[in-house]
């Protein structure tokens, strides 16, 4: 199960933030496949045909808003 479902990186959620969530496209058709929540830093997944590769790190310490999933 993905608990993590939307993370959003910056002080301002509604003007300055980076907004990331399951199932975005990103970087040259690539998919976001999971975002992982470790303990110091969450881990962002992509993927594109059967191929997963990390893609970005973000070290808890930032400004970080997360959304999990709420499917049970």
């Amino acid at each position: 199960m993905k608990l993590v479902r939307k993370i959003s990186i910056g002080r301002d959620y509604k003007t300055d933030a980076m907004h990331y969530s399951i199932g975005q496209e990103v970087y040259g058709k690539h998919i976001i496949n999971n975002i992982i929540e470790e303990d110091d830093k969450y881990s962002i997944y992509i993927k594109k045909d059967d191929e997963v590769v990390p893609w970005k790190d973000f070290n808890k310490n930032m400004a970080i808003s997360v959304e999990y999933n709420l499917d049970y």
